[in-house]
This record gives C-alpha cells, structure tokens and sequence, in this order.
C-alpha cells in the first residue's frame, strides 16, 4: 500500500514538474504594446505605438481564407489629480478592419467604418499597417488645462469575428484568436 501511494506522489510531482518546465503553446506568446510615445502638434494629443505579437496562426490562415479580423484600439486620456480621484478626459475606440480578396489578391484595411480602403499588395505590409498605431489623436488640446499632469491608458483587442450562418461552428478556430493585451500607461504633462 505504501509503494502505490509513493509512486502516485512521484508521478504526480513529474507531472506538475513539467506543466511548470514546458507552458502551453498557446500561452508562449502575449501581444504586447511597445514604442509608446505621446506628443502633440499645434491643435491635438497624438499617440504613436506598435501592437507586437498580434498575428497567430490560425489567424493568419483565417485572414488569408478571406475572413475578416477586427482590431480595436482603446483609449483613454486621463487627468491625474492627487488628492481626488483621476478624472477620464476622453474614451475613444479605433476599430481597423483587415480583408484579403481572393481575386485580387489584395488586403484593404478600413479604420472605423471608413468607406474607403487602405489598399496593400502583400501580407506583411498589411500586417505592419494593423499592428502600427502612428499619429492616433488622443484629444484635442482645447480639453486638457496647461500645465497639468494627465496620462494616457491604452490596450488593443481583437474582436470575435461573427460569421454568418453558423460557420463559426465550421470554423472553430476562429475563436481562438480572441485575445487583448494588457492596459498599457504612459505619463505627459500639457
């Protein structure tokens, strides 16, 4: 009796051994936001940043089979106040929209709705254009007070892709992707 219970105790410790020496595959990899940097130009706050890790797989499968993908930007400009609570200035949300036609063999890109297309030849370009969020208006200067401390809080999220008819069931894999990063912070002061 006491043999059994040490040999379930040895493999019972093996197995949590590798579940700690080897994370799943699905895990390896978290989207991240980096190259953070806030500025203004004469009327507005801008933001530039890159999405890194955001393309899986399946993803890239799913894009290139002609569904489209869905990544949001949120944003939101605060003021930091030390003795009240911080004060939310603005909340947007930056929806980019990647389709691939099968025909001709390109990837149009729409930025929130917009009607009219970013076209791209190639894949990559197309990646680097939805991963890449250059001169992002943040706020107008008018709604931030000079000489305050505000901070700007952002994360990138890939929506559920909705299929018609029931084809997520066919699909599957389409619901794997959905992942957002962490909330990501960077100070300014106006």
């Amino acid at each position: 009796m006491k043999k059994g219970f040490v040999e379930s105790v040895r493999i019972s410790l093996l197995v949590v051994f590798a579940l700690l020496c080897f994370p799943a595959q699905g895990q390896a990899v978290q989207p991240t936001i980096a190259d953070i940097l806030v500025s203004n130009n004469s009327g507005n706050v801008l933001l530039y940043a890159r999405c890194g890790d955001c393309f899986k797989t399946e993803m890239e499968s799913a894009i290139l089979a002609g569904v489209p993908t869905v990544f949001t930007l949120q944003l939101d400009v605060c003021q930091t106040r030390p003795l009240l609570w911080n004060r939310t200035i603005i909340s947007k949300e930056i929806k980019r929209t990647i389709k691939y036609d099968n025909l001709k063999k390109t990837f149009s890109i729409y930025t929130n709705g917009n009607l009219d297309p970013v076209i791209f030849p190639d894949f990559e370009s197309a990646q680097k254009a939805m991963a890449d969020f250059n001169g992002i208006i943040a706020a107008p200067l008018s709604a931030l007070e000079n000489g305050n401390q505000y901070y700007l809080k952002m994360r990138v999220k890939i929506d559920k892709v909705r299929l018609p008819l029931y084809m997520e069931y066919v699909f599957f894999f389409v619901s794997f992707w959905d992942f957002e990063t962490a909330w990501y912070k960077k100070e300014f002061t106006y």
